[in-house]
């Protein structure tokens, strides 16, 4: 993944890849008619793991990491994930916000120089159905994540078989790749 052309993106797709033991996700530039365009990170994540962490590479042969975002503490509903880059250093951190997220997903994302924001399922309905009907978790859902009261990017899962986000960066100063780890996590994480 060439950082430059990931942090030109204004628009990213992520799509899951259905295997029995593990997740994995392709993240894609969208091309100019909104189709899917080239390849930037791939991640592969192991099914109950005590310790979540998510590693991303350049592609599937996994031999060049990107990035990736680990759990400090080990089964925690409300751990704070740290997201670093290739070479370990941090770019941000997330965390699910147990209390809010009883009837609407609550995330809370910080980039080090730019601030906290705030990401929220925007469909009150969708959120609750999606909580207690447990058949309906393939429902769309739609995340802003708000900065200082302004939309700073948006994650929106599609309706189809598989799990496919469209992701769109509304704020020019967010590193994407903590974007990238964020719409990963909440596809691995969503449901715990």
């Amino acid at each position: 993944m060439n950082i430059e052309t990931l942090q030109a993106q204004r628009q990213l797709i992520v799509r899951q890849r259905i295997r029995l033991m593990v997740n994995q996700y392709e993240v894609l530039a969208a091309g100019p008619d909104g189709g899917e365009g080239e390849l930037l990170a791939y991640a592969q994540q192991k099914r109950m793991a005590f310790r979540e962490q998510v590693t991303l590479y350049s592609d599937d042969t996994k031999q060049q990491p990107v990035l990736g975002f680990k759990a400090r503490q080990v089964l925690d509903l409300a751990a704070t994930y740290d997201v670093t880059d290739a070479g370990g250093s941090a770019i941000g951190l997330f965390r699910k916000d147990f209390k809010q997220s009883l009837l609407r997903s609550t995330w809370h994302l910080e980039q080090p120089g730019l601030g906290a924001m705030i990401g929220q399922e925007r469909n009150m309905a969708v959120a609750i159905l999606r909580r207690f009907v447990d058949s309906l978790s393939w429902l769309p859902y739609h995340f802003d994540f708000v900065l200082d009261g302004q939309p700073a990017f948006s994650v929106i899962k599609k309706f189809g078989l598989r799990d496919k986000y469209v992701v769109e960066i509304h704020n020019p100063g967010l590193d994407r790749r903590l974007v990238v780890a964020m719409a990963v996590a909440l596809d691995a994480l969503q449901s715990r």
